[in-house]
């Protein structure tokens, strides 16, 4: 192996930890918005207690509007069936929403998958955040982001759909360039080597406004 291949392969290994240490901490700090509202639920009980005893309907209201929205924030959304993957799929969908970014997610996935639940962070947080940061280019009423996981027999299949600011992207050497700095290039370039380690199959398309990706994955010693 060449020195220039093995400095490639520390940078893209440096990139991976640096990202499973960012899903941690955003998956970290969804669950601990979570258990902050629980926490505090006696008192909200209390406090709209107080408002019913003094018959001040005005004020449960409101504070029942504030307490939907602080609620919205820290949902759960996404029930899948595999925890590392609503781990994974929540945290990015708080992340997109704090944004003004629009999500919409179907996922059904079995317990135990059969693949690395690294591979699967590196996979879908890259997408994630590649939709996010092409969505931020956008006027707020024009952004969207669609997500899409389910088994295909023994394959996981994965989709993601956004809109972007760029009418078409071209393909430089097999593949889109990214134009996002370096960052974004090296987790393109990690979902490229994951894939074709697993020996999956991954298409990306550019078209009208539009960026697609759609990945299959074979999964082993499913349970079923």
């Amino acid at each position: 192996m060449s020195i220039f291949s093995r400095i490639i392969d520390k940078r893209i290994a440096a990139y991976q930890r640096d990202l499973i240490e960012l899903h941690y901490r955003e998956v970290d700090n969804m669950y601990g918005q979570m258990r902050g509202w629980r926490h505090d639920y006696r008192d909200h009980i209390q406090t709209m207690k107080a408002f019913a005893a003094a018959d001040d309907m005005d004020s449960i209201r409101s504070y029942l509007d504030s307490l939907e929205h602080d609620l919205t924030t820290v949902d759960t959304v996404i029930k899948t069936g595999n925890r590392m993957t609503d781990a994974i799929l929540n945290s990015k969908i708080s992340l997109a929403k704090s944004k003004n970014i629009p999500v919409t997610a179907d996922a059904h996935i079995p317990v135990e998958l059969g693949l690395s639940e690294v591979d699967l962070c590196v996979i879908v947080g890259n997408l994630f955040n590649n939709a996010i940061e092409a969505s931020l280019a956008l006027p707020e009423d024009k952004r969207c982001i669609r997500v899409y996981m389910e088994m295909k027999s023994t394959q996981l299949y994965i989709s993601f759909f956004n809109l972007t600011a760029q009418k078409k992207q071209t393909k430089v050497a097999g593949r889109f360039k990214s134009t996002k700095g370096e960052g974004h290039g090296l987790g393109l370039v990690r979902i490229d080597n994951i894939v074709e380690r697993l020996g999956g199959y991954l298409s990306r398309n550019s078209e009208d406004g539009a960026f697609t990706t759609e990945i299959l994955l074979p999964c082993k010693n499913l349970n079923g």
